[in-house]
């Protein structure tokens, strides 16, 4: 196999890996999140607005966790920095 072939089978596995396994944790963190929400807001009704509020900025920032493996997915299908290399070593450059 080429060098380009290697990189690219090996970039399409990560950037699958990457979104697989980098979309498990913040799945997991925004369950939780909402669950402890919800039985939060049953206790406290009162609280909801800034429970709802918290929930919301919180849920924000676990999802961003999931956007950082999706920009590193893209970047390794799409703008992968291996492939000038590669392609420079081919052409003698």
């Amino acid at each position: 196999m080429e060098g380009t072939t290697l990189i690219a089978i090996a970039s399409i596995v990560t950037a699958g890996l990457t979104i697989g396994l980098g979309s498990i944790a913040p799945a997991l963190g925004e369950g939780r999140a909402v669950s402890t929400a919800l039985s939060s807001l049953a206790q406290q009704p009162d609280a909801s607005s800034t429970i709802t509020r918290t929930l919301f900025v919180g849920l924000a920032m676990i999802e961003s966790i999931a956007i950082y493996c999706f920009v590193v997915s893209m970047i390794l299908i799409f703008a992968n920095p291996f492939w000038n290399h590669v392609i420079a070593q081919t052409t003698g450059k």
